[in-house]
């Protein structure tokens, strides 16, 4: 069937409702590429009409921060209207959220917004959990009859028409595949959204395979995009540990969020600024010098390849910084020249004699060599004949200008601030094409996948270090980083299963799980590090290496006392004397055992001594890659947030509501006029105006 193409919302329902006369099972992506207009549209419309069944499969539904008190709603509606403008939130998550979802309505996503549905039973009841490699699979198992997804679109310089699934190529491609094979119908849905950047190569989505186009101004609107967090000292510890691990030459994977920020300015710190850098690591280390034996603390000379589900900003940092550059190709003979030494940045006569000594080509050419080579870039199209020798001049003076399809980074979906956007908009055609969004299967494992071969995959992949953020870690070396020991789940297990597999299934590659050494809850400060815990993401024989702010833990091959041993050096010291007497008093470390006296001062005062003078030096600035706050909205956020770490501490509330006593201290009037505090005439407005005030 022909692709329709339709100019209104209501219009585009209608067509599907009328193509899927029973219950409509719609798959849409992560993140950025729901089509979120179209969505509510169709949300509204079953709602509305109860002999209808909608069941939607998805992850990571997005919305816009909701203040939970009165003063924050009061400092976020200005930055909301700023940032994030005419970005429309889903209705059903705000019936989800609610747990007011009609009845002839389903949700269930496999990845939530961190921390959002842990007290919502229908939510944590509707959940899949499972690797995001396998969504494709799962979506069929659900039944999924409808696919819409989010794209941009542009024309091509014959004047037709392109699509690009720009941000989430990660799953579509596989799912329309699999579903194809497998000879169940799947109607699928383009929502044209015009402020998404056009990204080529295999985020391309054929005309051919599409069965609905939408294109309307209601369609098009903000893409969600969250600010920079302001980076703290634990997670500039963290990064910078992180970062010595990383190989010049190598590959690299990153997260979203301060954590995978302070790895990339770490990165640049160590490129830039090596005497500083090599300080900083210096000072952190327990073990002084001993301790950097073995940490890459020089500059990129070759550059690195990042390959991460996740694009974000830190990466488009680094590329910027000139420091992701080291270019894949997408064929494994070639990749395994390169890797060798013996690929340019330009195709030559002797990368050809190359590719001929390993058989991959003939010494005459035949019309599949030439193709093959042409398709690599190495021979401008049409200017060879078959049957020509290499040493021919014909094939010297065909040579061309640029290898094609060379990478310098592969991801799966991107999420990020504002200007990370603008900037993929910005980026001339010829470097934005070295960014490959790609499907997840290729992403995040070796095999299994219809784009490239296990053998590509590992020659591409060198010496590779797989950053993931995990919230739990046992003294065993087993991690909890999607849910709780009560079994509600937080987020989801999403790729990081994946990369910590294949960071045993490569053999110069490390899988480096980082984590916060405490953390705070409604009972106060928590060791991250605890003995056992019942939510298992990864299990303890997959343990390799772990980071907290104090410093790094290599667990791999080593026995279970060793890697007790280990952990205890970088566990928060408030907390070690517990978990030595556990360790104890299950066998696992020697009854007489007494942690050094060099790991007893693990403690965070300790890192603000240790890091302050390279924060006053702007060499580790809360924001490195910018923010949408204003300086007096940062003013604000930093009171705020020691109002309400105060709030849930009674014995740090006290001291400071005794401050507030002793007069009010002057506030700008523009950040109580900000907060709704500059009419303040009950006794609670005025008791929040002189804690506020307190606190600035």
């Amino acid at each position: 069937m022909d692709m329709q193409t339709l100019t209104e919302l209501e219009a585009a329902v209608d067509a599907v409702l009328e193509r899927i006369p029973g219950e409509i099972v719609l798959a849409i992506p992560l993140g950025l590429g729901k089509p979120n207009p179209w969505v509510n549209a169709l949300y509204r419309r079953i709602a509305a009409t109860p002999a209808r069944r909608l069941k939607i499969f998805t992850a990571l539904s997005l919305e816009r921060p909701v203040g939970k008190s009165e003063l924050e709603q009061h400092f976020l509606g200005p930055l909301l209207e700023r940032v994030f403008g005419d970005y429309p939130d889903l209705d059903y998550v705000k019936a989800a959220r609610a747990q007011a979802l009609p009845p002839n309505i389903e949700v269930h996503e496999f990845f939530f917004k961190t921390g959002d549905y842990l007290n919502n039973d229908a939510s944590q009841q509707g959940f899949v959990c499972t690797n995001y490699s396998f969504v494709a699979r799962d979506m069929m198992a659900q039944g999924v009859n409808v696919i819409a997804q989010a794209v941009a679109l542009r024309e091509n310089a014959a004047g037709g028409l392109q699509l690009s699934m720009s941000c989430n190529p990660d799953v579509t491609q596989e799912l329309i595949e699999r579903m194809a094979a497998a000879g169940r119908p799947l109607l699928k849905v383009a929502v044209v959204n015009e402020r998404l950047p056009f990204m080529a190569g295999t985020a391309l989505w054929p005309l051919d395979r599409v069965d609905l186009l939408l294109r309307c101004p209601a369609a098009n609107h903000e893409l969600f995009g969250p600010p920079n967090a302001s980076i703290s000292w634990a997670d500039y510890a963290i990064g910078l540990h992180a970062s010595s691990l990383v190989l010049d030459g190598g590959t690299l994977q990153i997260g979203i969020g301060s954590l995978g920020d302070a790895v990339a300015q770490g990165l640049i710190v160590r490129d830039r600024q090596p005497e500083a850098y090599r300080s900083i690591l210096g000072a952190l280390c327990a073990d002084g010098a001993e301790g950097l034996a073995g940490r890459e603390l020089g500059g990129f000379a070759q550059g690195l390849y990042g390959c991460s589900e996740m694009f974000v900003n830190g990466f488009m940092r680094l590329i910027d910084a000139g420091l992701i550059r080291r270019e894949v190709y997408d064929d494994a003979d070639l990749q395994e020249l390169a890797n060798a030494g013996r690929v340019g940045t330009r195709p030559d006569l002797a990368v050809l004699r190359a590719l001929a000594e390993r058989g991959r080509i003939a010494a005459e050419l035949t019309a599949p060599d030439i193709a093959y080579l042409e398709q690599l870039g190495a021979l401008q199209p049409g200017r060879v004949p078959a049957g020509t020798a290499l040493d021919d001049g014909r094939v010297a003076a065909a040579l061309g200008e640029r290898w094609l399809h060379a990478t310098i980074m592969h991801g799966g979906f991107f999420l990020g601030p504002r200007d990370f956007y603008q900037r993929l908009r910005e980026l001339p055609e010829a470097q934005r094409e070295r960014i490959s969004m790609t499907r997840i299967a290729y992403i995040n494992q070796l095999y299994g996948d219809a784009l490239g071969c296990e053998r590509l995959k590992r020659a591409q992949r060198r010496d590779a270090r797989l950053f993931n953020t995990t919230m739990k870690l046992t003294l065993l070396g087993a991690a909890s980083s999607d849910g709780l020991d009560s079994g509600q789940m937080v987020s989801g297990v999403g790729g990081q299963y994946n990369f910590v597999a294949m960071g045993h299934a490569l053999p110069d590659a490390r899988s480096i799980l980082m984590l916060r050494a405490t953390h705070e809850n409604q009972h106060g400060l928590t060791s991250s590090i605890v003995w056992s815990y019942g939510n298992i993401t990864i299990p303890r024989h997959l343990r390799d290496i772990a980071i907290t702010e104090y410093g790094v833990a290599d667990l791999r091959g080593q026995t279970d006392g060793e890697i007790v041993k280990r952990l205890l050096a970088i566990a928060d010291s408030r907390f070690q004397d517990q978990l030595i007497a556990e360790a104890k008093a299950h066998g696992k470390l020697e009854a007489d055992y007494q942690l050094p006296e060099r790991y007893r001062n693990n403690r965070p005062e300790m890192l603000r001594e240790k890091l302050r003078p390279w924060r006053n030096e702007g060499v580790l600035p809360d924001f490195p890659f910018g923010t949408d706050l204003s300086e007096d909205e940062i003013t604000i956020v930093r009171a705020l947030k020691k109002l309400k770490h105060a709030s849930q501490h009674p014995l740090q509330l006290l001291p400071m509501i005794l401050k507030s006593l002793t007069g009010e201290r002057p506030v700008p009037p523009a950040y109580l006029e900000r907060l709704g505090l500059d009419q303040a005439s009950s006794f609670k407005d005025l008791f929040i105006r002189r804690l506020f005030a307190a606190n600035l």
